[in-house]
């Protein structure tokens, strides 16, 4: 422990039944597991007990030497009886329902919980209603074991099922680990049982003779299963840890068959658990779990009910996102969770907010008319100025200087609500720069004032001293139109600078790249065009360098916008809306979902750059890449040879470079479950291409 600064080793003491070895013994047993570690590693001790033998003297030596306690319990008296009787006959059910009592009500402190095998000949209402009755702290529903050889029984996914909408529908009373499990995993989160995920197994049993075994559960696949061969005597924990048997159990998504490589469930599934795979045809452990069907049924269905808020991204529409593309149905889903982050971060702006009549107007029509309010708050710089407003409250000296700053923006924002609301108000505005901004619609001059008065009338705007107006203006392709908006204050927050007004003359030649680059778009890319009409609405234009080479960026709080620096050529500005549109999907699920460990603060080579990357930013670079390398790819096919050469040279190079680097982030160990499939997704995407061998030179 102290080799690998560990501040924490959970120990469980399990069966057969560990009170047979004796209070007494039980003692000596903890003191010398706790003492070695004392003052350099905490010790999670835990039992799990038949409860059949538990009185007081126990209980008193649990609080003494803070052990938790778990109890097996199958349900109710039926249930339990059905596996757990005495060698005569005899029922064991009241003395472990009386164990359970005196836990939960002389030891709460000591109480863990209760676990229960599933047994699809019992009641599943039953089952539950009589583990909530006795108040357990959490529920653990244990699969029972089997193998492809000794299958089980059909309907566990069905019981199963049933237990979760009985437990969703009374509101979650207490934690359920296999549910809450499917819950994390699916937003990212860690598994919360060994039978789940993706993460490398952290199990090893020390049997009372000290040999060191794999899970116990193993010993129901063949005689020995479990066994490494070594033992507390001649070998240490980490020697065990290399044992084959071990690392098959920490390998995540690359140590599992094909067949749940490609599973939509994995990330949840994780395989199942690793003793439920066994085949004895000579394939082993390379299969699914003999529970696949129920597994997946029972997966889809808790997600899908805790998915239905609008704020939760469900497996699904990461998935969709993970493949480079994203449908019109995924992006959409993206852009409502979007809307409520929006509500989320500008009422934390108001509660850092002086009380003013632009505040209150924004949570009246926020509350009655939340159409309009979303429609206000939609501009992608609202947004940006709001997480920077946040960001302010936490910098030196900053909560006074933020909270007493009023740069017009919320006032303007009340206005564009109370107007779409159709709500007549008349509120004080601040001036910035000589000029009133609404997001997204233009910019009022007010020369020689600090602030004006806006007049919202029958949905119209009238600011009081305006002596001009400048409009956003739009770029138009078919159907599909985007603002141009060189006018937003807060838009200057891309890696290049942004450029001014735009002159009309460079405003026509913006209108004709567009609509040239969105015919190409949806002609030779299509995968790509409904997300992108789905969710861009803003392109911000950028200074041009002064090296001619082309500029991009994405905001990572600007959900909806991308910047560019108008480049040679409509293929290019394509280009350049494929690639920074990527950053801004992945940028919209990582604001929902969690697909790599944030406390990962190692930089790692990304191939297209110098310098090393974090992991966000090797993530996104390798995301945006894939779009870049298709553009290029589906252009070898150009018929003018020139160009087809060109593309192929480009391909050549950000090829293998974008595939390299989906390597280094399936190797680097801080993916979660949900992260591993998204890059493995990624990966799939870039390898079922017809790709040419050798590449072409660069």
């Amino acid at each position: 422990m102290r080799a690998h600064d560990l501040t924490e080793v959970c120990l469980v003491l399990h069966g057969g039944e560990p009170l047979l070895a004796g209070a007494g013994h039980l003692r000596d047993l903890i003191i010398a597991l706790r003492t070695p570690l004392s003052g350099s590693c905490e010790i999670d001790l835990r039992m799990h007990t038949n409860g059949v033998l538990l009185d007081r003297r126990f209980c008193e030596l649990f609080r003494e030497q803070d052990v938790k306690v778990g109890i097996s319990l199958d349900g109710d008296r039926t249930a339990n009886d059905r596996h757990r009787r005495y060698r005569d006959g005899r029922s064991s059910y009241d003395k472990v329902v009386r164990a359970i009592e005196l836990l939960r009500r002389e030891y709460p402190d000591r109480y863990s919980g209760l676990l229960c095998t599933v047994d699809v000949a019992n009641d599943p209402i039953a089952v539950y209603e009589a583990l909530i009755a006795h108040e357990p702290p959490a529920i653990d529903f244990l699969w029972p074991h089997h193998t492809w050889d000794r299958p089980p029984p059909a309907g566990h996914g069905d019981w199963l099922k049933a237990v979760a909408d009985r437990w969703l529908d009374d509101g979650r009373p207490v934690p359920v680990r296999v549910f809450d499990s499917i819950i994390s995993t699916a937003r990212g989160g860690p598994a919360l049982t060994e039978s789940l995920g993706l993460e490398a197994s952290d199990l090893l049993v020390v049997e009372t003779d000290g040999a060191y075994e794999q899970a116990d559960s193993l010993k129901t696949a063949f005689d020995g299963a479990p066994d490494t061969g070594m033992d507390v005597f001649r070998h240490s924990i980490d020697d065990a840890g290399r044992h084959a048997g071990i690392g098959a159990r920490q390998g995540g998504l690359a140590a599992l068959c094909e067949t749940c490589r490609a599973c939509p469930v994995v990330a949840t599934c994780g395989g199942g658990l690793f003793a439920h795979r066994y085949r004895g045809d000579g394939t082993g452990f390379a299969n699914p779990s003999v529970f696949c069907g129920d597994l997946l049924a029972l997966i889809g269905h808790v997600q899908e009910r805790t998915t239905r808020a609008p704020h939760v991204l469900p497996p699904a529409v990461v998935r969709s996102v993970a493949t480079g593309h994203g449908d019109r149905a995924a992006i959409a889903r993206l852009g409502t969770a979007q809307a409520i982050g929006r509500r989320s971060l500008l009422a934390a702006v108001g509660a850092t907010t002086a009380p003013s009549d632009a505040w209150e107007a924004i949570k009246r029509i926020g509350a009655a008319n939340p159409d309009a309010y979303d429609w206000a708050l939609s501009h992608p710089y609202v947004r940006a100025w709001a997480v920077e407003r946040l960001r302010a409250l936490n910098r030196p000296a900053g909560p006074a200087s933020a909270a007493q700053r009023d740069d017009g923006l919320l006032a303007t924002v009340a206005c564009l609500a109370a107007a779409r609301a159709s709500e007549n108000v008349t509120l004080p505005v601040p001036v910035r720069h000589g000029a009133v901004y609404f997001p997204g619609l233009g910019r009022h001059e007010v020369p020689g004032r600090g602030m004006t008065r806006v007049r919202v009338d029958a949905g119209s705007l009238d600011v009081e001293g305006a002596t001009r107006f400048d409009a956003v203006r739009h770029l138009t392709a078919g159907t599909f139109t985007v603002a141009l908006d060189d006018l937003d204050p807060f838009r200057d927050c891309h890696d290049h600078p942004a450029a001014g007004r735009v002159p009309a003359a460079e405003f026509a030649r913006w209108q004709a790249f567009f609509e040239e680059a969105w015919t190409l778009l949806e002609k030779e890319y299509a995968e790509y065009a409904p997300a992108i009409s789905e969710a861009l609405t803003t392109i911000v234009p950028l200074d041009p360098p002064a090296s001619g080479a082309s500029v991009s960026s994405a905001a990572r709080d600007a959900y909806g916008s991308v910047a560019i620096a108008l480049p040679e050529s409509p293929a290019m500005l394509c280009l350049l809306i494929l690639h920074e549109f990527q950053h801004v999907k992945l940028g919209a699920v990582l604001d929902f979902a969690d697909l790599y460990d944030k406390a990962d603060d190692r930089l790692y080579h990304a191939p297209w750059r110098g310098d090393p990357r974090p992991l966000e930013g090797l993530l996104q670079g390798t995301y945006a890449h894939v779009a870049v390398a298709d553009f290029w790819f589906r252009r070898t096919r150009h018929p003018d040879p020139d160009t087809a050469a060109e593309a192929a040279r480009h391909f050549g190079d950000w090829y293998p470079k974008t595939l390299a680097a989906t390597r280094t982030l399936q190797d680097c160990g801080a993916l979660t479950g949900l992260g591993e499939q998204f890059v493995a997704t990624m990966r799939r995407t870039l390898e079922c291409w017809d790709v040419p061998d050798p590449l072409p030179e660069r």
